[in-house]
């Protein structure tokens, strides 16, 4: 899939600024009332919001496919160093074909529960949190909210922690969306980024097949479907996937978790130090109210009108599942943030049905962590001002703080 096949989304809601995009709620509320299906002419997409049309698309592979010669996803480097493996490329498949690949990836994923993952996860939060100075303004991204999720893969890899920091840096540009008037100079840092990735871990991948380890590569040198598996060269490559979807999508919710606690509403941090129970709960709701932008492209695979319109096949639907967060039908007062809110793990953030997301119980797991082990330390929050509309930049989960200045207080 090269940029020529890429769907510029961002044409569709046409944000004018990086901070309407970084929180689009007017948006979101606009289309789910007015516009709950709308087709987009200069992209020639179909656009749905409401909660139960987007399920349906995600999860209706019988008219909905995730085959299709256009593209809301950039990912990789378009070329055979640095995009997914075809032996693992599920996410453009449909069952049974996809739920194969999948299998070759979940299968060394989560072949132990999360559980014993839990204790390495906790030890490199805690390490982060007693790192920052109570008193002293911080950059909660720098501190946390970047370096967590990339130091937890290196681990889980078997990859020296001391190197964490090139995993993020690598992950910020092969996962970096393509931009108007940009594509090819995007498409060679892609590149550049994605040969540099596969020099560093290859010779990790060979060391391993001789003195294997706990840990997930080793999990994917070990793992066999169907008769299948998987070569060093499409460990590396799908390591890549790995990454992107165990760092980017993490670091970015991370630090949107602590903005909404800064600036959603400054009551919640306290009520979290008194009742440490609500953690996960809170995490959840986070994922409803905060994650933005959530979306995925379907191409309708038979004429069909099951979102009450017309459809034709090779028609592409874009299924907003942010939006959907936000439906009243589902979710009771959606434009309001409530950490007890009792329906808030039906969110559609990690999507639905065949692709919902492999890294999303770790995801959740390495948030929790993290929230709780700043709740233990500092007792309250503050906010440092800053520049929010130029802390931003464009990322594949939407426009992702640069940095968030805080004061934490014992």
């Amino acid at each position: 899939m090269t940029y020529q096949n890429i769907i510029a989304i961002e044409d569709i809601p046409a944000f004018r600024t990086s901070s309407e995009e970084f929180f689009p709620l007017e948006w979101y509320k606009r289309m789910l009332n007015d516009h709950p299906v709308y087709y987009h002419e200069a992209t020639n997409t179909w656009n749905v919001f409401r909660y139960e049309d987007v399920k349906q698309v995600l999860s209706n592979h019988q008219l909905f496919s995730s085959e299709g010669k256009r593209t809301a996803i950039s990912v990789g480097t378009g070329d055979k160093g640095g995009g997914i493996p075809e032996k693992i490329n599920f996410t453009l498949k449909d069952p049974p074909e996809s739920q194969k690949r999948r299998a070759l990836v979940s299968a060394a994923f989560t072949p132990r529960s999360l559980t014993s993952w839990e204790p390495r996860i906790r030890q490199v939060a805690n390490l982060l949190v007693e790192e920052i100075k109570a008193d002293e303004p911080v950059d909660l991204v720098q501190a946390l909210s970047a370096p967590l999720p990339a130091m937890v893969m290196a681990d889980l890899f078997g990859i020296p922690s001391e190197d964490s920091y090139l995993f993020k840096n690598w992950v910020d540009v092969l996962f970096q969306p393509f931009e108007k008037g940009n594509e090819q100079e995007t498409q060679r840092k892609k590149m550049e980024a994605g040969r540099a990735y596969f020099e560093y871990l290859y010779p990790f991948v060979v060391q391993k097949r001789s003195n294997p380890a706990d840990d997930i590569i080793t999990d994917l040198q070990q793992v066999e479907v169907e008769g299948e598996r998987l070569t060093d060269d499409e460990i590396v490559r799908t390591t890549m996937l790995l990454l992107g979807a165990g760092v980017e999508t993490t670091s970015h919710m991370l630090s949107s978790l602590f903005y909404s606690l800064l600036y959603d509403d400054d009551s919640l941090y306290g009520q979290l130090r008194d009742e440490p129970g609500l953690v996960p709960q809170t995490v959840e709701e986070m994922l409803r109210y905060r994650f933005h932008i959530s979306k995925r492209d379907r191409t309708v695979k038979q004429d069909n009108n099951a979102l009450g319109i017309e459809l034709k096949q090779g028609d592409v639907v874009i299924a907003w599942m942010s939006a959907a967060n936000m439906d009243e039908r589902m979710f009771a007062n959606p434009f309001t943030l409530d950490i007890r809110r009792g329906n808030s793990k039906k969110h559609l953030t990690f999507g639905n049905g065949p692709h919902f997301c492999l890294g999303g119980p770790l995801a959740r797991l390495e948030l929790d962590i993290a929230l709780s082990a700043f709740l233990q330390r500092f007792g309250k929050i503050e906010p440092v001002a800053f520049d929010l509309e130029r802390s931003l930049v464009r990322s594949a989960p939407g426009q992702s703080l640069t940095c968030l200045p805080l004061r934490a207080r014992e």
